[in-house]
């Protein structure tokens, strides 16, 4: 099997949205409470898992369109967003290690992918 380039746009859109998710999950452990009505309640967590859930779906239909060689590295984009989103939502700092790690990670996503050139 090929993979498809809308299979590319969906994983990547996938792993924004789990970041995403990761993010509502950090804005709603302070405000969390371990009994159903404070779970049910906390509506910023009830959103991570449903943005959850849609990048679920996405990944799905990724893999249905793509192979898992080529699809699977690009979900570790998802610890590039976290470290962007951190930033801009949490005003944590990107030192020279995080950018280093990032452009690791960057680097790791192109040298597998010219892997399957």
């Amino acid at each position: 099997m090929k993979t498809e380039p809308i299979a590319i746009v969906l994983i990547v859109l996938a792993t924004a949205l789990t970041s995403t998710g990761q993010i509502l999950f950090k804005m709603a452990s302070e405000k969390f409470g371990f009994s159903v009505a404070g779970t049910i309640g906390n509506g910023t967590l009830i959103s991570g898992l449903a943005v959850y859930l849609l990048a679920s779906l996405l990944l799905l239909l990724s893999l249905q369109r793509g192979e898992l060689s080529v699809i699977y590295p690009i979900i570790a984009t998802g610890f590039v967003w976290v470290s962007l989103f951190s930033v801009v939502f949490f005003n944590e700092t990107l030192g020279i290690f995080k950018i280093g790690g990032v452009a690791s990670i960057i680097a790791g996503i192109t040298l597998i992918s010219l892997g399957r050139a």
